[in-house]
């Protein structure tokens, strides 16, 4: 069906004048999954989401495989994004560690009154850091009489433990069969100081399980985005920590119903203990 105008001739049809999208759109934002209208995206003008979610055709928009729009960006910041889209207000909890990066997030959604908002707290928070750093100096060269000293002990503040965790399985086949068909990484568990984790980790350690939590305390529920255990031995190399302990325990088997009988499926849980000096 067309539409038509007061002399009659046929403009565009309805299903172009119309936006494709649904009322209600679930987005997938780096692997967190969000629900939101339709109207909240399109609440800020000239914003990177007014942009994508304006258009009238939707072959342009990348879709994860259950079809939820996908968005590459930082999914445990982008709430604080889509809050900003509802009302206008910036709410962060204490102690937040990552005002930085999400300066970077409203940059990138080009929501400037967000920017604006956010650019004096990493300001100050950069002082503050900087200000904290000389003070723990001066302190500790108070102490101590020596400046050499005071470095030392800054720099301690920086050890610590790592606890990595993994569940794995593995299958004990038939006798005539020699090879046993090892392993299946469901999720590498971190455990330990938060400061650390992000430090080795960055942006490949999934927060969503234990979010908001200052750097100064301690977690065990974040994991990491990858499932190769070499490449978190790597990175944890790469910063200083050495292996001190290991551990691994084997759970009762269990017939897979998708296998002969005779298969018996196996699950382990292994823990790997790093330190720094």
């Amino acid at each position: 069906m067309a539409l038509k105008d007061s002399n009659g001739s046929c403009i565009l049809p309805i299903s172009e004048v119309s936006p494709p999208f649904p009322e209600v759109v679930e987005l997938n934002v780096g692997g967190q999954v969000y629900v939101t209208r339709h109207s909240t995206l399109l609440s800020i003008q000239d914003s990177t989401l007014h942009g994508m979610f304006s258009r009238t055709s939707l072959k342009d928009l990348p879709r994860d495989n259950r079809g939820r729009f996908f968005i590459d960006r930082d999914g445990f910041l982008f709430r604080y994004v889509l809050d900003y889209l509802r009302d206008r207000h910036l709410v962060l909890p204490d102690h937040f560690p990552e005002k930085e990066r999400l300066l970077r997030e409203a940059e990138y959604f080009q929501l400037q009154d967000l920017v604006k908002l956010l650019s004096p707290k990493v300001t100050k928070q950069s002082s503050l850091n900087d200000e904290g750093c000389q003070s723990d100096l001066e302190e500790s060269s108070h102490d101590s009489g020596d400046p050499a000293s005071a470095c030392s002990i800054f720099s301690d503040k920086k050890s610590g433990f790592i606890t990595l965790g993994y569940r794995g399985s593995y299958t004990l086949v038939r006798d005539n069969q020699a090879d046993a068909k090892f392993r299946r990484v469901a999720r590498i568990m971190v455990c330990g100081r938060i400061a650390l984790a992000k430090e080795v980790f960055g942006e490949s350690l999934n927060e969503s399980r234990d979010p908001d939590r200052p750097p100064d305390k301690y977690t065990s529920r974040f994991y990491l985005k990858f499932t190769a255990l070499e490449q978190a031995f790597d990175r944890l190399s790469v910063a200083g920590f050495h292996m001190v302990a290991c551990n691994s325990t084997g759970t009762a088997a269990f017939v897979n119903q998708y296998r002969e009988p005779q298969d018996k499926v196996w699950s382990s849980y292994t823990e790997y203990i790093f330190f720094r000096e």
